[in-house]
């Protein structure tokens, strides 16, 4: 679905994401947070809402939330305050999810990333800390239900977004691209299978230059596939009940990836329904800046620093850099090459090319590559400097993948030098001009088909060998003496 109205009208959507974050004990309790433990292993007394317990904030979630809001360019507050979120669910014990509301950890700040070659930019309002619930188990084999509170307590990192988005393209651009800044910076696994990194997108549609339009909340889409065709269900039927005379309702709903449609799960709530009032057991979090400063100096360089130096240091395009930052690994590799053969485009090309297509068919990594980062600057500098041509350099990197050998050896050996010999290529071409008479007129004449022609009939003859610019030069030469 693309970014223009979509039967006159215009999509508008919002994200809710909540990462899990990395740390190795809950937010308010020291149980740890492995996944796939038994059922009710990893709860202790302060999870289950047991009388006399009180929390104890975890600093290490602190520390992660500050990363993200860095890694975003927004603002850490000097003071955040936690608060009870009501409601009554089987998996929530106390009856209330600590999270913050009025006050969160982190304001503001943005996420860029790239659809095709068009940069666009998400707004976010805030991140905000908060515990994960438990879960419950349905067994339809008995009929029976159970609840798991291993869960319970998970820290979370809730981060929304404005209605910036308007397309389930653009969705899941922005999806994929705060997925990698979350993992980047190491603050979130984002395993979306075990449900550490899970998304809600606010869906609604209006008329051009009319008011927003009534949301419905599509929770917990656990893939990018199924957030696109959610939002794009969504979207459609959104609009063929405006068409036919009904107005939305406000809604939470489920996607059911199996009929590809969603489905209404509950009435939307509104913030006032939760009743949301301070945590009396919980004092102000308070964030110095020298703490701030001190969770700086320890990050990584993130992708869109990243992305900037290989701008400036490389001279790649920004589409370029932007997409070799998509995961540190993949611009590991790319420095590695660019260093090794001093051709920082050419490299950025044939990553974005040929190595790219390759792991996306075997649905790979760039850390799965059977072609190193020396193979590949080898490879790239023998193109570069006249040796092969580039599709000769495609057999050379086919062989390189099969893993038949190094580049040099199997340039010989498959006999992919070009003609570099200018009394050779001389001797050709005057050949093929003398026996093309009729094409060296039809190019004199003006036609520069004629001229396509005997470049082909120059690399024909030489079998493939001749550098194709040093056949341009010595046939424009020869037909203009």
């Amino acid at each position: 679905m693309s970014a223009k109205l979509v039967q006159g009208y215009e999509v508008v959507i919002g994200f809710e994401t909540h990462a899990q974050l990395s740390t190795q004990s809950k937010i308010f309790s020291r149980a740890p947070t492995a996944f796939g433990a038994e059922p009710n292993t990893q709860a202790c007394a302060v999870d289950l809402a047991l009388p006399g317990t009180l929390p104890v904030m975890n600093k290490g979630a602190v520390e992660r939330a500050i990363e993200l809001g860095l890694a975003v360019g927004a603002h850490v507050a000097e003071r955040s305050v936690f608060a009870r979120k009501n409601y009554f669910y089987p998996d929530l014990p106390k009856g209330y999810q600590i999270s913050q509301f009025e006050i969160p950890v982190v304001q503001g700040g943005a996420v860029e990333f790239y659809l095709g070659d068009e940069k666009k930019t998400v707004r976010l309002v805030r991140a905000h800390l908060e515990e994960d619930a438990g879960k419950s188990l349905h067994e339809d084999f008995i009929g029976q239900s159970g609840i798991d509170l291993n869960r319970a307590g998970t820290p979370l990192l809730e981060i929304v977004t404005e209605p910036d988005i308007r397309s389930s393209e653009e969705a899941v651009a922005y999806a994929k691209e705060l997925h990698k800044i979350v993992t980047w910076i190491g603050i979130c696994d984002g395993n979306m299978q075990e449900g550490s990194f899970r998304c809600d997108a606010n869906v609604s549609v209006r008329k051009p230059g009319q008011p927003l339009g009534t949301r419905r909340e599509i929770k917990n889409l656990n893939s990018f596939k199924f957030m696109q065709q959610a939002i794009d269900f969504e979207v459609r039927w959104q609009i063929d009940q405006i068409e036919d005379g009904h107005a939305i309702q406000q809604a939470t709903v489920l996607f059911d990836p199996d009929t590809g449609e969603t489905r209404a799960m509950r009435t939307k709530e509104d913030a006032a329904d939760y009743r949301y009032f301070p945590d009396p057991d919980l004092p102000p979090l308070v964030i110095g800046r020298d703490w701030v400063e001190r969770v700086k100096s320890q990050m990584s360089e993130l992708p869109r620093v990243m992305a900037a130096r290989f701008v400036s240091d490389y001279g790649l395009p920004d589409y370029d850099a932007t997409t070799l930052t998509q995961s540190k690994a993949m611009a590991a590799y790319f420095e590695a090459v660019a260093q090794a053969c001093q051709q920082p485009k050419l490299a950025s090309n044939w990553l974005m090319g040929e190595v790219s297509r390759r792991l996306n068919a075997g649905d790979g990594s760039i850390e799965a590559c059977p072609v190193s980062a020396a193979q590949l600057a080898a490879l790239v500098g023998r193109i570069a400097d006249g040796t092969i041509s580039n599709n000769a350099g495609k057999q050379v990197f086919d062989a390189l993948w099969k893993g038949e050998g190094e580049v040099d050896a199997l340039i010989e050996a498959k006999g992919l030098k070009q003609m570099n010999d200018s009394g050779a290529l001389d001797k050709i071409v005057d050949e093929v001009l003398a026996a093309n008479a009729d094409n060296v007129a039809q190019y004199k004449a003006g036609k520069e088909k004629a001229f396509n022609a005997l470049v082909g009939q120059v690399m024909k003859a030489s079998k493939g060998k001749a550098n194709p610019q040093q056949v341009n030069e010595a046939l424009k030469a020869k037909l203009a003496g």
